[in-house]
């Protein structure tokens, strides 16, 4: 009784700030939302939601439920953001991004300016750069997607669209990289298309400006841009199935250390570039607090699919079918996963590229203090060689992490592609 006496305090006061309400009594608030995180200005919260979480932040213009009842769980919610319907834990919505009826949003996701999908997308530990668009019947977990200039000219995942992260060895050491960091945050890139009823075997990297056929399975790389890519169907085949093989080793742990180093590039960006702009936004702080601490949780997240690759290797010896190559391969990952996975702290990324770092703020800054917009205009309105000089330095950090980790794991040959 006592907390449905607070659910009713709550939503009253709610009301009284101005937030719009349509029907209180279809609204289930947790005791532990702090209503002043809550935004009074142009809030609507349709009938049948539900609230909780002490970290659940609403900013201004937010509309939640309009095509059906919401339940959000300690998620932040930015300027103009639309969950028209599903759950959402965990998870952070930058300005006018919005998602559609039966969407299953959770930890370890940020949505940034403008990014979207239909009906019926899942989402886990995914990261969508600005303008990024997603179909219908989406399961696109362990990905980050960029690419694109605007709302009008955005890369987008046809519906029926599916990122298989779960191996046949039970890890998910599989996270996809389509288009990067480096170069995606300066929103001048080609969009990525990737065509409807196909997926991605993960962990896939893909270059700007390509087109992927309707239908196609990726199973490969392909860092060329502006390519149209047609896949083709495996041929009928039964054979033994040889549990741990890992026959593309090498593939697997490079595409986890690029995953993660392009984790610490957009965390440096966060913390150097974008903060000023939250800063300037209601709720800003809190939403920008969410953004690092679900960067960090990703980060976490491949550690330890990391880790557990590595105890998977531990019979570096055992069903090993490659020769002793792929044994000594095998154990020298298993041996310095510590070394690996102590390279990934935010004072590696830091120290990355300081002279690249420091000139390409000096610029930003002039051109800031000359010009006026929110961050999306600040960035698509930078000039070419100031946005080459912020590449430039979120590569080196990117590049960095490569170059160190290669030489911790000599025996796996890495980076000879990136």
């Amino acid at each position: 009784m006592e907390l449905r006496l607070e659910c009713h305090d709550k939503i009253i006061q709610l009301i009284d700030k101005g937030v719009h309400i349509p029907n209180p009594l279809s609204l289930d608030i947790g005791d532990d939302v702090d209503i002043d995180q809550i935004s009074s200005n142009g809030v609507k919260i349709y009938p049948g939601c539900r609230i909780y979480g002490g970290k659940t932040v609403i900013a201004a213009g937010a509309q939640i439920g309009h095509e059906g009842p919401v339940t959000i769980e300690n998620c932040q919610i930015g300027p103009d953001v639309e969950l028209k319907d599903g759950y959402y834990s965990k998870a952070v919505f930058l300005e006018k991004a919005n998602m559609g009826l039966g969407a299953h949003i959770r930890e370890g996701c940020i949505l940034e300016e403008e990014s979207n999908g239909a009906h019926c997308v899942g989402l886990k530990q995914t990261i969508l750069f600005p303008f990024v668009t997603l179909g219908s019947l989406i399961n696109f977990c362990d990905c980050l997607m960029a690419g694109g200039t605007s709302r009008k000219d955005h890369s987008e995942v046809g519906s029926s669209y599916i990122h298989f992260n779960f191996s046949p060895d039970g890890d998910k050491t599989t996270p996809s990289l389509i288009g990067d960091v480096p170069r995606g945050v300066m929103l001048n890139q080609p969009r990525i298309f990737l065509g409807g009823q196909g997926g991605i075997i993960g962990p896939v990297r893909i270059g700007y400006g390509n087109v992927v056929a309707a239908g196609t399975i990726l199973r490969k790389d392909s860092l060329e841009d502006n390519k149209l890519i047609v896949g083709k169907t495996h041929r009928a085949v039964i054979a033994d199935f040889v549990p741990k093989l890992y026959p593309v080793l090498s593939h697997v742990v490079e595409n986890n250390m690029i995953y993660i180093a392009n984790l610490m590039a957009l965390e440096q960006w966060y913390m150097n570039i974008r903060r000023p702009f939250f800063i300037l936004q209601e709720f800003g702080e809190l939403i920008y607090n969410g953004v690092l601490n679900n960067l960090e949780l990703v980060k976490k997240e491949r550690i330890k699919r990391l880790r557990m690759l590595a105890d998977n290797l531990a019979d570096f010896s055992k069903n090993n079918k490659l020769g002793s190559r792929a044994a000594s391969q095998k154990r020298e990952v298993y041996e310095r996963i510590d070394q690996i996975c102590d390279l990934f702290s935010g004072e590696t990324s830091a120290k990355a590229g300081e002279k690249h770092r420091d000139r390409f703020l000096s610029k930003f800054e002039e051109h800031r203090n000359e010009n006026s917009g929110n961050y999306v205009e600040m960035i698509q309105s930078l000039p070419s060689n100031v946005s080459q000089g912020g590449t430039k330095w979120l590569k080196q950090i990117v590049d960095d992490v490569c170059q160190k980790s290669s030489a911790i794991l000599p025996l796996m040959n890495l980076f000879k592609k990136t």
